[in-house]
């Protein structure tokens, strides 16, 4: 849509090094960011769709299909947005970078590392265009991947004895990680933190052996205070009299361009509060377009808001068409009038700096 839309962007990037597709409006001294991912999940199974998720049907008033909400309506929005702002003479002494971004999917904010670090974009000022149901979204949880893998010894499955499994000692851990998961710290906007096991594997020699191998997949989900290191700490002491080891995992992929690259799968807590410029300017934005008072809320899933504010402290906030239930479920579709009020709302925001 950027690419294509090279009139409205006349400093549009080729594609950056990972595959980010950014235009720019302005030339100004400070930075505000407008972002969106371009990549999408899979749509399942076929039969849990009442429509051709493929379809991009308009009808109803409403785009069908799959990554309408999340999250092709944010840099849908962004671009018609990028056409008001030109067509109305945007003459602030900003610059307006608006990031159709990859691989959030796989690994959310790895594109904003990219941005940031390599390309050396270091916004002001940030709107993520994840879906919010239109209302202003201030944060969300952090989350991390955690592995344990627990060492036994092998035996012959008749005598267990001689033995050492794997599989009762992650058993054990994963028993005590259920009891962990009820006494994890809570923040009264963001919630509670939470971690779960997302997946279990163990080895043997055979079928008649001992397990020697056991590993834990640990989905961790952190509120606000709670960190890398305490996350990692706690799943310590759980396995401090066992023979295991606790790591946190790191992402790295091949992007379409060809370029390997990634990033620890620690993306951290964040969170504005309600006094921030950055949300008093967006709601002073929605008030002057809708008369309204807008909802201040937060996301239940991660965006690239984990590095764009987590990791390099940019001021953000998130609006965007579509509801985040339909996000990853069937039936997914985006209402139209969405996308035109998001259009507004970007450009009210610009042009109120």
């Amino acid at each position: 849509m950027i690419r294509g839309n090279a009139q409205l962007f006349p400093s549009c990037s080729s594609d950056d090094g990972l595959g980010n597709v950014i235009g720019r409006i302005g030339n100004g001294k400070k930075i505000l960011a407008i972002d969106g991912h371009m990549d999408t999940v899979d749509f399942g199974n076929m039969a849990n769709w009442d429509f051709d998720p493929l379809s991009g049907e308009i009808k109803d008033g409403f785009v069908h299909g799959r990554g309408t909400v999340d999250q092709e309506g944010g840099p849908a929005a962004f671009v018609t947005s990028g056409r008001i702002m030109k067509e109305l003479g945007f003459d602030k002494d900003w610059t307006i970078y608006f990031t159709g971004t990859v691989m959030e999917e796989d690994c959310d904010g790895l594109c904003w590392k990219y941005i940031y670090e390599e390309e050396g974009i270091k916004p002001d000022l940030a709107i993520s265009t994840e879906p919010t149901n239109l209302n202003i979204y201030r944060g969300h949880r952090g989350r991390m991947e955690i592995a344990v893998s627990f060492k036994g010894l092998s035996s012959h499955g008749s005598a267990p004895e001689r033995g050492k499994n794997a599989i009762y000692m992650a058993s054990r851990a994963a028993l005590e990680i259920e009891k962990l998961n009820e006494n994890l710290a809570e923040d009264d906007f963001l919630g509670k933190g939470s971690i779960t096991i997302s997946e279990f594997k163990s080895d043997s020699p055979s079928l008649c052996a001992v397990s020697d191998f056991a590993r834990l997949h640990l989905d961790r989900r952190l509120t606000w205070g709670e960190t890398k290191e305490s996350a990692v700490a706690e799943i310590e002491a759980i396995v401090k009299d066992m023979d295991a080891v606790v790591e946190v995992l790191h992402y790295e992929e091949t992007a379409y361009t060809g370029l390997k690259y990634g990033m620890e799968k620690y993306y951290p807590t964040w969170k504005i509060e309600e006094n921030h410029e950055v949300v008093q300017r967006g709601i002073q934005a929605f008030e002057q377009l809708f008369q309204k008072k807008p909802k201040v809320d937060k996301w239940t899933f991660s965006t690239n808001g984990v590095t764009i504010n987590g990791y390099y402290k940019v001021p953000m906030i998130g609006f965007g068409p579509g509801n985040e239930v339909l996000a990853h479920a069937p039936n997914e579709k985006v209402p139209i009038d969405d996308l035109v009020k998001a259009s507004a709302f970007y450009a009210m925001f610009a042009f109120n700096l």
